[in-house]
């Protein structure tokens, strides 16, 4: 038996593969969002879905994040799964009742009659001189809010295979891809697969520390864990993709060979999703830990529009390595 092929593709390509799939494969999925139809969307991930699919499936739509959330709700309501594109995640403010208050809610206030099959792209996260209104991170928002799930992309393979299930998911599901994943390369395998919802994968094998990461804090934690190893320090390097449904086991498992703990992610450090995962591990798995929890995040502040300043206030590589020098101290 021939072992599986693959090829190198960008993080953009692989999520338009995952789009023009399940769009061939149900051919009731709808996808609404602004400029995605000719234009291809602002940073060209439905290109060339719109020729392919036609105007009744792709559609674009008013620059109203409230109006294209509320139609998708309501067809999903009757039925037909739609994808929309929050073009810049900062703009989803606009469309939180719909989400929160209605999206979420109707599964439980049917008595599990309804289902929302419902997936919101959410384009997240600083890309360099965006400015505040055009770069934050909310995924921790929508961890708080029962009823929606929340997962991540970190690579091509993740973002084809993680996109893919969230669109088959009966449920609302916010799928975060940051901006500047976009043009990352990585081994996409040929054909069909899925990755699930609520596992998570060591991205580099580790024994003294680990490295929980998602999105493009995983590349960056990455870089430290080779770093680090020129030190003699071997970090593993644990990205959870999925934060609702979150996965548990594959976070005591990692604790359980490691005992210390690092966390970084993009958005603010104060009540970001870190501070959940310091919470299940210091709850329920303290007895693998060897020393006190540390959680990077990003300052709390708007997000600075001079490149200089952004890189002051995400945390980089040398920050991440200064932690885990800090724990295993």
């Amino acid at each position: 038996m021939s072992e599986p092929t693959s090829r190198r593709i960008s993080y953009s390509q692989a999520l338009n593969e995952a789009l023009s799939e399940e769009m061939e494969r149900d051919p009731s999925i709808l996808m609404l969002g602004e400029d995605i139809a000719e234009a291809g969307g602002v940073f060209g991930v439905t290109k060339g879905l719109y020729k392919k699919f036609g105007e009744n499936r792709v559609l674009d739509t008013p620059i109203s994040e409230q109006g294209l959330v509320g139609a998708a709700l309501g067809a999903s309501l009757l039925g037909v799964p739609t994808i929309t594109e929050i073009m810049f995640g900062d703009f989803v403010t606009l469309a939180m009742d719909q989400l929160v208050n209605q999206a979420a809610k109707f599964h439980y206030m049917t008595g599990g009659r309804t289902s929302v099959p419902m997936l919101v792209r959410m384009v997240t996260g600083a890309s360099g001189a965006a400015a505040a209104q055009h770069s934050q991170s909310l995924e921790a928002w929508f961890t708080q809010t029962p009823g929606l799930k929340v997962v991540t992309a970190s690579t091509p393979y993740e973002a084809k295979g993680i996109l893919k299930s969230a669109i088959r998911d009966p449920d609302p599901v916010m799928f975060f891809e940051h901006k500047l994943l976009y043009n990352s390369k990585g081994e996409v395998p040929d054909g069909e697969y899925t990755l699930p919802l609520g596992e998570g994968t060591v991205m580099r094998e580790g024994t003294d520390v680990t490295l929980v990461a998602y999105l493009n804090m995983v590349p960056k934690a990455l870089q430290a864990a080779k770093k680090l190893s020129r030190e003699g320090i071997s970090a593993e390097v644990w990205n959870p993709r999925s934060l609702v449904p979150f996965d548990r086991e594959g976070l005591e498992k990692t604790l359980s060979k490691t005992g210390r703990l690092v966390i970084v992610h993009e958005a603010p450090r104060r009540n970001g999703f870190g501070a959940e995962i310091a919470a299940i591990a210091a709850e329920e798995f303290f007895q693998h830990l060897k020393a006190p929890i540390c959680r990077l995040g990003g300052a709390n502040t708007p997000i600075p529009y001079a490149p200089e300043m952004e890189n002051l206030v995400i945390p980089g590589v040398e920050n991440i390595i200064e932690a885990v020098r800090k724990v295993l101290t």
